[in-house]
């Protein structure tokens, strides 16, 4: 199995898909057309890829069958677009948790001590003992997170050790998870906004978590908290974020943030980083050594599996429920072109399965064969199957 890593990727994780029997091409600064041109001239049946985008046009050239995401998020990904040529996406979640969580603290603390502008000015001479002995203290503060997944826990841990309680809110609450760790469920967003003393942001990007925190949510928070964005800049409308920096109701600590260069380096002229109360990093939530060395781990773990088994392993893109209506329950003899005239009649009368599976008895003399079919099979469609002389019985189910 060819695959072409299309980004920067741990050594290690290159020596395991060897190791796997893969021929491997690592080209780690592709982008655009010379990708696209890449995917084609390869043919290479998978795609590694850390934040490079993968459009439509990429997918509908070559012959990929699987597109892994070597990290969590996978928003840089057509991923309908691979949907519709049935190829699997797949990604690494809850592998760079740790590593997120941990900025994610780094950035609370340096906001509550004011780290930042107090190393800035010792680095210009300056020596401010008197401002720079004023803090707040996160001790019985409260920590409010928007999202408590992986690393939302991971951080909700990490606070708890420093004696805050942690509340939070997800769009798909794991109740037992969060309990485990002991952070205490909020219905709404707002209602986190208004608790939290800091609120830490930890969500993919969907739709419904597009500028999820605006100018509403923003009001609702408490006078002086803290916002910290390490999830995606698209959670956060940020010229609802610059107007409450600079009405002094809020302040900012981020990693992720709207106007970020696309490349590894480049220049930043972002409004709200010339804003005083705020603070941020370079996109680097993930970048430790340990986070992408347990990426990679996975990633192989990913492409092994497709490989020995034609399934992939955290597929994003599978439908939950497929269009049929009705499933063809057929016990059967295990011989030769007994499930091929099944599937000929339900050509011939229009019925597209949907989806299929045949469990073969131990001797491999009988099987049942369970296709999921778009509309109810007519009585002529039974008596055919019927018919057949290796069919013991079949049924039908209403879905």
């Amino acid at each position: 199995m060819r695959v072409l890593v299309a980004d920067k990727f741990e050594a290690s994780g290159r020596k395991g898909l060897a190791d796997a029997g893969c021929e491997v091409i690592y080209e780690a600064d592709l982008t655009g057309d010379a990708l696209a041109d890449a995917i084609v001239s390869s043919q290479a049946e998978v795609l590694v890829v850390r934040s490079t985008q993968v459009t439509r046009a990429m997918l509908d050239r070559g012959k990929l069958s699987l597109v892994v995401r070597a990290g969590a998020g996978f928003n840089t990904i057509d991923v309908e677009a691979a949907s519709q040529r049935g190829i699997w996406v797949s990604n690494c979640p809850g592998k760079n948790a740790i590593a997120v969580a941990e900025l994610a603290m780094g950035l609370i603390l340096a906001q509550d001590r004011r780290i930042v502008d107090g190393a800035s000015d010792l680095r210009a001479g300056k020596w401010n003992k008197k401002e720079y002995a004023k803090a707040r203290g996160l001790y019985g503060r409260t920590l409010g997170l928007l999202g408590c997944g992986n690393i939302g826990r991971e951080v909700a841990i990490r606070a708890m050790a420093f004696g805050m309680h942690v509340c939070g809110w997800s769009p798909i609450f794991d109740l037992e998870g969060a309990h485990e760790v002991g952070i205490e469920k909020k219905a709404t967003p707002i209602e986190v906004a208004k608790a939290s003393d800091v609120v830490s942001i930890h969500l993919a990007l969907r739709p419904e978590t597009k500028r999820l925190v605006d100018e509403a949510f923003l009001s609702a928070m408490r006078e002086g908290a803290l916002l910290v964005n390490t999830a995606r800049a698209e959670n956060v409308d940020q010229s609802s974020l610059e107007r409450a920096v600079t009405a002094g109701h809020v302040r900012a600590a981020v990693d992720v943030f709207a106007e970020e260069p696309a490349g590894g380096t480049g220049t930043v002229d972002a409004e709200l980083f010339k804003l005083p109360g705020v603070i941020g990093t370079h996109h680097i939530g993930a970048s430790t050594d340990q986070a992408q060395e347990a990426i990679a781990d996975e990633t192989v773990r990913i492409v092994r599996t497709y490989k020995d088994t034609g399934r992939a392993p955290n597929v994003v893109n599978l439908a939950s429920k497929s269009p049929a209506t009705h499933v063809l329950v057929i016990r059967h003899y295990d011989r030769v072109g007994v499930l091929a005239t099944v599937f000929d009649g339900l050509k011939r009368a229009g019925l597209n399965a949907q989806e299929t599976e045949n469990i073969v008895f131990e001797g491999a003399h009988a099987a049942v064969a369970r296709i999921h079919v778009s509309a109810a099979p007519t009585a002529e469609v039974m008596e055919a199957i019927r018919a057949d002389a290796n069919v013991i019985e079949v049924a039908v189910v209403t879905l």
